[in-house]
C-alpha cells in the first residue's frame, strides 16, 4: 500500500509540474511565424549553366623550346655521314632515352669508389647517370662526366641513309 501512495503522490506531482507549463509562453513565436507567412514568397535563382570544360593537349613537346637558341648548321661544311655509324637496334632502351635531351639538367655530381656520376634533372625527378648510360631520342651516350658538365655524344641521321656523331654537353648552370 505504501508503493501505492508513492506512486499516486509522484502522479500527481507530474501532473501539477506539467500544468505549469501549458501557459501562453510562445505567444510571441507564433505572431512571428504567422506574419512571417504572412509575407510573400521570395524567388531563388536558379542556378548558372557552366560550359562542361575541354582538356587541352599539348602537342608541341617534342619540339626544341622556345627559350633554347636553335642550333646553327653551317651548310658549306656540312658533314656527311657514314654507313660505319649506326645506332644498335638489338639494345633495350632505357628509361631516359623517352625524353628530349634539351628536357634535361644537370644539378649535381656523386663521386665515390666507382667514379663520378652526375645527377640530372627531368622526366618529373633526378635521376643518376654515369659513364655509358644513355638518354635522349637520339641515342645520346654519356662519354664523360666532370664535375660541371656531362659530354654526350648522340647519333643522328644525315638525311642521305647515313648516321652522324654529335656531341652534346649538359652544363651545371651556374648559381649567383
Amino acid at each position: 500500500m505504501m508503493i501505492n501512495k508513492r506512486m499516486i503522490c509522484l502522479s500527481l506531482l507530474a501532473v501539477f509540474g506539467l500544468a505549469g507549463c501549458g501557459g501562453n509562453e510562445f505567444a510571441d513565436l507564433q505572431r512571428f511565424m504567422d506574419e512571417t507567412r504572412a509575407k510573400p514568397a521570395g524567388k531563388i535563382e536558379p542556378l548558372p549553366r557552366f560550359e562542361p570544360y575541354e582538356a587541352f593537349t599539348y602537342s608541341a613537346a617534342s619540339l626544341r623550346s622556345p627559350f633554347q637558341p636553335p642550333i646553327r648548321i653551317d651548310l658549306t661544311q656540312r658533314q656527311r655521314g657514314s654507313q660505319d655509324i649506326k645506332p644498335d637496334e638489338n639494345r633495350v632502351k632505357q628509361f631516359l632515352e623517352g625524353f628530349n635531351i634539351e628536357s634535361f639538367e644537370m644539378v649535381g655530381t656523386l663521386s665515390n669508389n666507382n667514379g663520378m656520376q652526375a645527377l640530372i634533372q627531368g622526366a618529373g625527378s633526378v635521376h643518376r647517370v654515369q659513364v655509358g648510360d644513355y638518354l635522349g631520342r637520339n641515342y645520346g651516350r654519356i662519354t664523360a662526366i666532370q664535375e660541371s658538365r656531362v659530354d654526350v655524344v648522340e647519333i643522328v641521321p644525315d638525311g642521305e641513309g647515313g648516321w652522324l656523331e654529335r656531341p652534346r654537353t649538359l652544363s651545371l648552370p651556374e648559381r649567383g
